[in-house]
């Protein structure tokens, strides 16, 4: 070839063609698909889009800088267009993408929840069986002890999670905070847990709050 010219055979620009279409359609698929909630949570999703759009309704609406926690709250907010925002006065109705409960705290939560009627619960949830373990004589022999004295109790949280969809982690599996941080906390999301260190779940960017047992429902 004399210096200047081009030559693309056309087998080439039609591979070409066809490999820049097929690599758009591989882009245009993932950008549809949304990241998973947890790799245990089934095909729950978290729509980042559907946070930020109702984001932007509250910030036309407050007309004033936001702090990060405000964000994550304001995103979840179960009406962004008509729920009143008085500070120190409001009660917000949100949508939390999770609940998560220890044992000792659990068992009210589950029995006010039955006591709802619902076949399922509709947030994903779980409960850690980790605080009715006392350190005393060592892992093993501690495990052990809980497992016998709190049969009934781990018992009837477990059927009760496998009856209404909430997940169950037996005792030995971790401490709660630590599963969280590990399995289910993510940027931008709302958790609600029973116990005051809920807020632990914050260190991967989430809104974390503590609440009584039975505020769980």
């Amino acid at each position: 070839l004399r210096p200047g010219t081009h030559f693309f055979p056309r087998m080439f620009l039609r591979r070409c063609w066809d490999a820049t279409a097929v690599s758009r359609g591989f882009a245009t698929s993932a950008k549809k698909q949304l990241p998973a909630l947890s790799a245990l949570d089934g095909d729950k999703v978290i729509d980042y889009a559907a946070l930020k759009k109702s984001l932007e309704v509250v910030r036309n609406r407050l007309r004033r800088p936001l702090t990060l926690g405000e964000k994550i709250l304001y995103s979840h907010l179960d009406d962004p267009v008509n729920q009143p925002l008085e500070r120190g006065k409001s009660y917000l109705k949100l949508r939390p993408d999770r609940v998560a409960m220890r044992d000792a705290t659990a068992q009210m939560a589950v029995l006010q929840f039955i006591s709802s009627g619902l076949p399922k619960v509709l947030v994903p949830s779980t409960i850690h069986c980790d605080h009715l373990i006392l350190a005393e004589n060592g892992a093993k022999a501690d495990l052990a002890a809980a497992v016998s004295k709190n049969k009934e109790v781990y018992d009837f949280l477990a059927s009760a999670g496998a009856k209404y969809g909430i997940g169950f982690w037996k005792p030995g599996s971790g401490v709660i905070h630590q599963i969280i941080l590990e399995n289910y906390a993510f940027p931008g999301g709302l958790m609600i847990g029973t116990d005051s260190h809920t807020v632990n779940a914050g260190g991967l960017g989430m809104l974390a709050v503590g609440v009584g047992g039975a505020d769980a429902v």
